[in-house]
């Protein structure tokens, strides 16, 4: 005599499939001592709402004919969140995300605001998942697991960066000169590099970072600016010349 599914919330509610024979009698479905809410029966199947619990309890059907042999149920809690990392991430989604915490084994769906995501189970502790898409702001994030779901967490959402002009565009090859990078969303700009040597910067507001050209080789090279929405380049954005010789 199958069920299915032979696991669910510690809450109760989890929908059960009980398969069998002689079951059109059926006057009663036991979760362990507690009571299921019967809302189908067919002479070859039984259909309830499993009450709350806890652990592995056995499920026995009642008919008049007499009660069935038991078949194991398992009741799992609902997830707990520990950290998530990152935190935020650019509007087009595809950020790598990991959740860590407890009960997590189970986990079917992410959900970032109104967007959901199928995560990859790393263990009962750990799950990763591929952010959605998603409009600028804070959102909620929730997990689903066969014990329940669980939130807590926000993920913020940022607009790509992009590049629009560098001034000045060329320097010595000895470094040190001090650049002002114009283009949008770069308030939460975490990394500045010239010809991929970071360089020191400060963020002037959204729309302004200025950042000292580290030493480089002579030729042009790509200035990279990161933030928490992605990556913006200006390829060949800067060039370095050589000092003159005597």
């Amino acid at each position: 005599m199958p069920i299915s599914p032979n696991q669910g919330s510690s809450g109760g509610g989890t929908t059960v499939t009980i398969t069998g024979v002689n079951l059109a009698g059926t006057t009663a479905v036991h979760f362990g001592t507690r009571l299921a809410t019967i809302v189908g029966v067919t002479p070859t199947s039984v259909t309830v709402i499993a009450p709350s619990g806890n652990g592995a309890v056995s499920v026995t059907v009642t008919t008049p004919g007499g009660t069935s042999n038991p078949l194991p149920f398992y009741y799992i809690g609902a997830p707990f969140k520990q950290s998530i990392s990152p935190t935020g991430g650019s509007t087009a989604g595809g950020e790598t995300v990991t959740i860590n915490g407890t009960g997590l084994y189970t986990a079917s769906s992410v959900a970032f605001g109104a967007n959901s995501a199928v995560p990859t189970v790393v263990s009962d502790g750990q799950i990763t998942v591929t952010a959605p898409a998603g409009s600028t702001g804070s959102v909620s994030v929730s997990v689903t697991t066969v014990g329940g779901t669980n939130n807590g967490f926000s993920y913020t959402y940022f607009d790509a960066p992009t590049l629009t002009t560098l001034t000045p565009t060329q320097g010595p090859a000895s470094g040190g000169t001090s650049v002002t990078l114009v283009g949008t969303a770069l308030t939460s700009t975490t990394a500045v590099t010239f010809g991929g040597v970071p360089a020191p910067f400060s963020v002037i507001n959204g729309s302004v970072v200025s950042a000292v050209a580290p030493p480089g080789t002579a030729g042009a090279v790509d200035v990279v600016l990161t933030a928490d929405g992605g990556s913006a380049t200006a390829t060949g954005g800067f060039s370095y010349v050589a000092g003159p010789g005597i």
